[in-house]
């Protein structure tokens, strides 16, 4: 897949999400929920962050890709290496913290997600002029059926 070059600029931290939302859990474990969050880890580990759109608990395909994909052992030592896991989900029947639906939302729309599963690889700066994150994106994915399949993608986008 050819790189994407996109810079899109999101004013996340009007909504001063983080510290807010400490007993939001994500529905995969290990997994990030608030953008300020994948920022950090991102600055100190050096990797791009993979954030993934879902429904958890609505979407049909959500569920079978976190069966075939995102719940596999193997998932989390490939994630480990390669990507900051930020999770970005609009379920029906749990409850989220405004702050995190509303961040999850404003990144919806800057992505322009139109469906879900979405999966969006991207490295994350922060304008110290004017406190916003600016985007770079690298590249996305929607539903793949394997790990294998998932993640020769992912590794396409990143080399």
């Amino acid at each position: 897949m050819k790189q994407l070059s996109l810079l899109i600029v999101v004013t996340l931290l009007a909504f001063n999400v983080y510290g807010q939302t400490d007993n939001y859990q994500p529905a995969h474990e290990g997994w990030l929920v608030e953008i300020e969050d994948a920022y950090n880890e991102s600055q100190a580990t050096g990797k791009p962050i993979m954030a993934f759109f879902t429904g958890s608990d609505w979407c049909p395909p959500c569920k079978r890709f976190s069966a075939a994909v995102i719940n596999k052992p193997e998932f989390n030592t490939w994630a480990k290496d390669k990507v900051v896991l930020l999770e970005l989900d609009s379920p029906k029947r749990k409850s989220v913290p405004n702050e995190i639906r509303q961040q999850n939302e404003s990144l919806k729309q800057a992505f322009k997600v139109t469906g879900v599963p979405t999966i969006w690889v991207f490295n994350l700066n922060k304008n110290s002029a004017n406190d916003q994150f600016e985007i770079d994106a690298i590249g996305k994915t929607g539903y793949n059926s394997s790990f294998e399949q998932f993640t020769n993608t992912i590794e396409e986008m990143l080399n």
